[in-house]
């Protein structure tokens, strides 16, 4: 019984390191998100996807063909012309077990001199060679 009770005491013992461990990775990945963000007022919104963009990235846009790679999208847009006045805000997020993939989901917000758009996101991220 003894026994028993030791390993019920590790197993749980375990199960919350790993839960912290994913709490931590899902705010690293939301802080990852809010840093995109702020980088798409500052560089533009193509310029922020490029800079956090891993090899295999896709882009999805309405009414076109998906744009494959990084190096296809770099080449999809004028970086002079890039769009400064999109934001977003992750609302949730969450992350893999393993830790080497998680999303964020949140509300987008565009504005042009005409009107405001707004809407909802989901980016997939996924954990680089180095850790980042």
């Amino acid at each position: 019984m003894k026994t028993y009770f030791i390993l019920l005491v590790l197993f749980i013992s375990c199960n919350e390191k790993a839960a912290d461990n994913r709490e931590e990775l899902k705010q690293q990945i939301t802080n990852a998100d809010i840093s995109m963000s702020e980088l798409a007022a500052k560089e533009g919104f193509n310029s922020a996807l490029l800079a956090y963009a891993d090899t295999g990235f896709v882009k999805l846009s309405e009414g076109k063909l998906p744009i494959i790679g990084k190096a296809a999208f770099e080449k999809s847009f004028d970086r002079s012309n890039d769009v400064k006045t999109i934001s977003w805000a992750p609302v949730g997020a969450d992350v893999a077990k393993s830790g080497e993939l998680g999303y964020t989901w949140g509300n987008w917000k565009y504005t042009t001199p005409e009107t405001v758009y707004y809407g909802n996101y989901f980016t997939i991220w996924k954990k680089q060679a180095g850790g980042k």
